[in-house]
């Protein structure tokens, strides 16, 4: 079953599921929660490691293990969830996002405290999947471009405003332990999307799902995964100078992956990943390398954020983090507008959207050279408003475009497969504009403004490089309408002259 039939398949009948909507909102509510504990943390690193008393090393491993099993989980979580069905994969990994989350506040040292976090991340990693595999299931048509709106607001925005939240979790919880509420807020929130996800989102029936998994091709991604992202997570601990082999090594392992789902297609098996979706799904390969291109500049700027207006400027983790609310505003409700008007206007939104997000980066740049630091949190608001309009039109509307056409038996591990691309995106990113930071940094003798001006210039690098891929796939889209147009009159002509 595909595309417009998805909801179909929830009742037995072409009705609608009438809990779609609600159902949606409890799932983005807890997508949203998953996804800001990739950069909530971030802000409460020092006092975290004052409290336990650990070393730097073992405190990055707070962040960095969690967006590592994030990743590792996505494309086989997803897989499952086409295969078990995504309602009990959902509520499963809702479920266990809750307790590790209770076990990461109560954690009495840094050992037990990552190992809560490297298994949050894992039921984080396997929820993802299942909300874009969700939507697919129960939304079609416009209404599913709404949706997907929806959604990427909530991947844009938790990404943009998890320092403003782990900032105000810092200001109002004071003193050493207030660390741990940036963990324990997620409890109540959780138990409650957990209980009204269980009333609201309803099974698929049996002969939807498929059984079989691809144990061997699941391995070989993991390992290929895990090779790629593991030095980038570590990049702040000389991660990719220490490891750098493993770079190869991940290579080596994506192409025998690719091997083997082409060798299991060939069987008449059921692959970890149908790689058909590349070459056979109108824009998804298109939208998952773009996703994967912009993801590398747009979550690296957060951090340079940070690092300029905290270390360099002295601002508060409050402070720092309220500056870039204009970018998450504009981003919201770009977002949601998007996704109504993805359908009209198809790429063309998402290259509008880029030269948005480019113009504003340009602007900030200037404003960061030229504007003294006590006026900057203002000056900057305008140009980063740009810009978060812009990044909303950019990450639901090719969401939208990358998935619309996958069917519904694939939505998950196709769902996997693209917010993979997005998470390596953003390791590469988060340790890619840092290090042009540091660099700059110490070859000016301490020029902030300096460095984190070089440093988003290497993020409108990035985005310049998605422009290049949606500029090329508008062409694309162009061409074959005015093949089709040209077909369909040279029919009708035909006809008529008959």
């Amino acid at each position: 079953m595909v595309g417009a039939d998805a909801h179909a398949s929830v009742a037995g009948t072409d009705a609608p599921d009438a809990n779609r909507w609600r159902a949606l909102s409890v799932t983005l509510v807890a997508g949203f929660m998953t996804l800001l504990d990739v950069s909530i943390v971030s802000v409460a690193l020092p006092s975290l490691q004052q409290s336990l008393g650990a070393s730097p090393a073992a405190v990055q491993w707070v962040v960095s293990g969690y967006a590592l099993t994030f990743g590792l989980a996505l494309v086989p979580a997803g897989r499952l969830g086409d295969a078990l069905g995504r309602r009990r994969m959902f509520l499963g990994a809702l479920a266990a996002f809750v307790l590790f989350s209770g076990l990461a506040g109560a954690a009495p040292s840094v050992g037990l405290l990552v190992a809560a976090r490297l298994a949050q991340g894992f039921a984080a990693g396997t929820l993802a999947p299942q909300n874009s595999g969700l939507i697919q299931q129960l939304f079609s048509g416009a209404e599913r471009g709404r949706a997907f709106g929806f959604f990427g607001a909530t991947v844009g925005i938790s990404t943009a405003v998890g320092p403003i939240a782990g900032g105000l979790v810092l200001a109002l919880a004071d003193g050493p332990d207030g660390w741990r509420w940036i963990f324990l807020i997620n409890l109540p929130i959780g138990v409650v999307a957990l209980v009204l996800a269980a009333r609201l989102i309803p099974s698929v029936a049996r002969d939807d799902r498929v059984g079989h998994i691809d144990v061997v091709g699941a391995a070989l991604l993991g390992g290929g995964v895990l090779a790629v992202l593991l030095p980038l997570v570590q990049a702040e601990s000389g991660g990719v100078a220490r490891l750098w082999w493993l770079f190869p090594v991940g290579a080596a392992l994506g192409a025998a992956f690719v091997g083997w789902e082409r060798r299991t297609l060939r069987r008449g098996g059921e692959p970890l990943l149908d790689l058909r979706l590349l070459t056979r799904t109108r824009g998804y390969a298109t939208g998952a390398g773009l996703g994967a291109v912009y993801f590398l500049g747009f979550s690296g700027i957060w951090l340079v954020f940070a690092l300029f207006l905290q270390s360099g400027l002295g601002y508060t983790p409050l402070q720092s983090g309220l500056s870039v609310t204009a970018f998450a505003l504009g981003s919201a409700v770009s977002a949601a507008v998007g996704g109504r008007l993805v359908e009209r206007f198809g790429r063309r939104l998402t290259v509008i959207g880029l030269v948005g997000v480019i113009t504003g980066l340009v602007a900030t740049i200037a404003v960061v050279l030229l504007v003294p630091p006590g006026s900057l949190i203002w000056a900057m608001a305008p140009s980063l408003l740009v810009a978060g309009v812009g990044g909303g039109l950019v990450i639901s509307p090719n969401i939208t475009l990358t998935l619309r056409e996958v069917p519904v038996r694939m939505a998950g591990s196709a769902g996997g497969a693209l917010q993979t691309g997005q998470r390596i995106g953003a390791a590469i990113g988060t340790a890619a504009l840092p290090g042009a930071f540091y660099l700059v940094l110490g070859a000016t003798g301490q020029n902030y403004p300096l460095a984190a001006a070089v440093a988003l210039g290497g993020a409108v690098l990035s985005v310049s490089a998605a422009l290049v891929i949606a500029v090329l796939d508008l062409r694309h889209e162009r061409k074959v309408r005015r093949r089709c147009a040209e077909e369909e009159a040279h029919t009708y002509g035909h006809a008529a002259h008959g």
